[in-house]
């Protein structure tokens, strides 16, 4: 029996949708690294891999491909399914607060549900406390932070993070967001690196506890563990955070950060600590805030 590729037998941006939806749906992936269903998956896929926008775009649905269009979608299908490779990786960029980011394996594939707290400006926390200096600590990718400067157009903006791959991926989407006059990437193990204070600290730090970590679907085992661990209880970088962020933040300054799952042992912590639990719209929880008088 004669077996064709679908290279020979697909032609247009819709029966690739169709189809990748479709493997897809018949296997056992993981949506945790920007989208969360089969759909969504497949026409990020199909769509960027052929460069065109994820939204508006029925236009293109009837076009047909060249045959390195079709081989090249057809063959990052297969490394998602089969390798469990997270989309991000498999097309060097990920989204996050409606902005592309160049991602890969030295870095966590975005997203924080900061993004939508960064977008109202912070607001109503904020207040009328003006920006001049911000820090996204544990910057990863640097996207929290670069995100935070296209919203808050005079602060400065400090990236910073232990790994030195990270900055690398960091300082390409500084680059790549023209944003160098105003941002800039620093290597820092937590605090020990960083110099003056901030009117607001962000952080989306390691905190997957132990048991998690043991737990988690094959399409975290590509991202490095570096930017996840964060001992038994998920708390390390936490409780040095917690530390040392009130000699860094100027008088209203504002610190916030992701926790995760990890939030009911860091509320138990810290009893006496006034931690605000932030609620979101579009999902996600686990993000505290603190003032600097609450820190003092």
């Amino acid at each position: 029996m004669l077996v064709t590729s679908p290279i020979d037998d697909l032609h247009t941006v819709r029966d690739y949708l169709r189809y990748v939806s479709s493997r897809f749906a018949d296997s056992p992936l993981f949506f945790g690294h920007g989208t969360d269903n089969v759909w969504d998956e497949a026409v990020q896929l199909v769509m960027r891999s052929l460069h065109l926008p994820l939204e508006n775009n029925t236009l293109f649905l009837d076009a047909r491909l060249t045959r390195n269009e079709r081989q090249l979608i057809v063959e990052r299908m297969e490394r998602r399914i089969e390798e469990r490779v997270p989309l991000a990786y498999l097309l060097g960029e990920a989204w996050f607060m409606g902005l592309p980011f160049h991602v890969d394996e030295r870095v966590l594939v975005p997203r924080s549900p900061l993004g939508e707290l960064i977008e109202s400006g912070l607001q109503p926390w904020l207040g009328e406390h003006e920006v001049g200096r911000m820090l996204d600590l544990c910057t990863g990718s640097g996207c929290i932070g670069i995100a935070a400067a296209t919203v808050f157009e005079e602060a400065k903006v400090d990236l910073s993070d232990i790994s030195p791959d990270a900055l690398e991926v960091a300082a390409a989407n500084i680059e790549y967001h023209e944003v160098g006059d105003r941002v800039r990437a620093l290597r820092s193990d937590v605090f020990e690196g960083i110099n003056g204070r901030y009117d607001v600290i962000l952080s989306n730090p390691p905190y997957v506890d132990a048991e998690d970590i043991a737990d988690m679907p094959a399409e975290y085992g590509h991202e490095p563990e570096l930017g996840l661990a964060a001992g038994g209880d998920g708390l390390d970088i936490a409780h040095r955070i917690l530390a040392g962020a009130a000699e860094h933040l100027n008088p209203g300054g504002l610190l916030i950060v992701e926790v995760g799952n990890s939030w009911p042992a860091l509320q138990e912590a810290y009893p006496d600590l006034p931690f605000t639990w932030l609620e979101f719209e579009n999902g996600g929880d686990g993000v505290f805030l603190l003032t600097a008088e609450d820190l003092n």
